[in-house]
C-alpha cells in the first residue's frame, strides 16, 4: 500500500521541482495553488486506494517542514520508521477485517438450504446432477463457468467470452480441483471456496497494472458446468 502513496508524492514533487529555480518564486499564485491542488488530488486517490487517512493538519505541517529543510521534531530516519509502523498497523487492521468478513460469510452461507460442505471447508450446491464418470486431479476438463466475489463482482467468465474453457485440474486453485471431482459430465454446481482453498491472505493482482483482482482472504463463488472430461 505504501508504495502507491509514496510514489505518487515523489513523482509529482520531482516533476515540479525540476522546473523551479531555488530561492525564487517561479509560479504565479494560481499556478502555485494548482500544483498543490494537483498533488493533493493525486495523493487523495492513493490514500483512498490504500485506506490511509493521516491527520491532514499534521501532514501539511510535515510537508512544509520537509520543503523548508526543517527537522525540529525528528529526522528522516525516524520519519521513515514511523511510516513503516503506521502502514503495518493499517495493513494488520485491513487483514483482520477481511478475515472476519470471510468467517461471517462462510457461516451464513453454510446455513442456506441445499448447501453442503466437504472436510476441507469447500461449500457447494447442486443445481443439476448427472450420473457418470467423475474427473480426477490428473484430468483435463471442458467447463463453462462464472467466477465472482461475494459482492457480486465477476472477475472471470467463460460465458462472457462466449465459449467454454479447458482446464488441467492440477493447474487450478485447490477449491476448484476438489469441486470438479465431485461432478459428472452434464452436472452444474455452485462452489463457495474459502480463501484457504484459493488465493489466501495474498490475493491476486493484475500482472501488468498491479490492480487488485482478488483481495486477501476473499471467498470465491464459482458457478460451473462440467461439459467434458479429457484424460
Amino acid at each position: 500500500m505504501k508504495k502507491i502513496f509514496l510514489i505518487t508524492l515523489i513523482t509529482l514533487t520531482v516533476y515540479t521541482a525540476a522546473q523551479a529555480v531555488p530561492g525564487e518564486v517561479n509560479f504565479s499564485k494560481d499556478a502555485s495553488y494548482a500544483i498543490g491542488l494537483n498533488i493533493g488530488a493525486s495523493l487523495r486517490e492513493g490514500m483512498t486506494a490504500d485506506s490511509v487517512y493521516p491527520d491532514i493538519d499534521e501532514f501539511l505541517m510535515g510537508m512544509r517542514d520537509g520543503i523548508n529543510d526543517k527537522f525540529d521534531r525528528f529526522d528522516l530516519e525516524t520519519a521513515r520508521h514511523l511510516i513503516d509502523v503506521a502502514f503495518a498497523a493499517v495493513t494488520e487492521k485491513i487483514l483482520a477485517a477481511a478475515m472476519q468478513k470471510e468467517t461471517d460469510y462462510l457461516a451464513e452461507n453454510a446455513r442456506r438450504p441445499g448447501v453442503q460442505r466437504t472436510q476441507s471447508g469447500l461449500q457447494y450446491q447442486i443445481i443439476t446432477d448427472r450420473r457418470g464418470v467423475r474427473p480426477t486431479a490428473r484430468d483435463t476438463v471442458l467447463v463453462h463457468y462464472e467466477a465472482k466475489l461475494t459482492d457480486g463482482t465477476i472477475f472471470d467468465s467463460s460465458y462472457e467470452r462466449g465459449e467454454p474453457t479447458v482446464f488441467e485440474l492440477n493447474n487450478v486453485i485447490d477449491g476448484f480441483i476438489e469441486g470438479l471431482q465431485l461432478m459428472s459430465v452434464g452436472s452444474k454446481y455452485i462452489f463457495t471456496i474459502p480463501s484457504a482453498l484459493a488465493y489466501g491472505e495474498v490475493g491476486q493482482k493484475n500482472h501488468w497494472t498491479g490492480e487488485t483482482i482478488i483481495p486477501p482472504f476473499a471467498v470465491l463463488i464459482f458457478e460451473v458446468e462440467l461439459l467434458q472430461i479429457n484424460p
